[in-house]
């Protein structure tokens, strides 16, 4: 059912690009992909929870190609963080992102564009904690407003690039240059000791991030006791077990230890979680998944 779903998000996704959003019919996407109005429903409620599936999919392999490049690297190198901006690029052109985004921003669909909205929020949260890898825990009251810059900076430049080239638009070359400028002015606004957005705001724009304390902990701990029993129970190669309990335990100590947990590599090791013992874990790493927003 899994890869039957996943085929129809895919099929949609060539719809929409070829024809557009709003010119595409559920009929379309029935006739385009091979199923029946009913299995249709089955998966999605409506057209704009397809376009919710499809971002959602885009979004979730580029995070995950993202965070395996600082698998084993220093969170600091800014060459990795360029490779990951490139990789999002990349994404962007490729699945005709921002052709999807301008006909939802200029619909009058409520729904759709506050899923763009909270999107918006999640990558400014990304960069943010990716800043504070990069430029140091003392300079994180300031790089909120820098985050905020460098999304603006990129988009432009990206934008402006490509009307200017077209095609040989240098992805590389656009990314590397925003990201040396940047560098310039973290500096400058660390120097100037001043800041228009507080870090605090993530929290209220994501309620969800919110930390909730010992309670929060508790049941964390409590939900990985019985994580661990089930890989225990349903794994028998010892070998996968001690994989998926490292895995477990990464996520407990950045979460337990770690004043700024890393949400980039937390989620992308909960996403290899979800990948390997879904089938005996589901509920259960769906819980995970929601306890793990709550952590700031």
């Amino acid at each position: 059912m899994k890869d039957r779903k996943q085929h129809v998000i895919e099929k949609a996704h060539e719809l929409f690009i070829e024809k557009g959003f709003q010119a595409t019919s559920i009929q379309d996407i029935l006739d385009f992909s091979g199923i029946s109005k009913g299995t249709f429903y089955n998966y999605f409620s409506s057209k704009n929870e397809l376009l919710i599936a499809i971002f959602k999919s885009i979004f979730n392999n580029m995070d995950r190609e993202r965070n395996e490049l600082l698998i084993g690297q220093d969170p600091a190198d800014i060459e990795i963080f360029i490779k990951q901006m490139e990789i999002q690029m990349r994404s962007n052109k490729k699945n005709r992102l921002f052709t999807l985004f301008e006909e939802v921003l200029f619909s009058n669909d409520a729904e759709m564009k506050e899923f763009l909205k909270r999107g918006q929020f999640f990558m400014l949260r990304w960069l943010y904690n990716r800043f504070i890898d990069l430029f140091g825990e003392d300079k994180k009251a300031y790089l909120m407003d820098c985050a905020i810059m460098f999304m603006g900076i990129l988009q432009q430049n990206i934008h402006f690039d490509h009307l200017a080239n077209g095609a040989n638009t240098n992805i590389s070359r656009v990314v590397r240059y925003s990201v040396e400028r940047m560098v310039g002015i973290v500096g400058e606004v660390v120097e100037a000791g001043d800041y228009l957005i507080s870090p605090e705001l993530l929290a209220k724009w994501i309620p969800e991030c919110k930390n909730n304390g010992q309670e929060l902990k508790g049941q964390l701990l409590q939900l990985s006791s019985s994580l661990k029993k089930m890989i225990t129970k349903n794994c028998p190669n010892e070998g996968d077990q001690e994989r998926y309990l490292e895995l477990l335990d990464f996520i407990l100590d950045e979460l337990m230890q770690i004043r700024a947990p890393r949400k980039h590599l937390i989620e992308s090791t909960l996403s290899t979680l979800k990948t390997e013992i879904s089938p005996f874990a589901e509920k259960e790493l769906q819980q995970l998944e929601k306890l793990i927003a709550h952590f700031g």
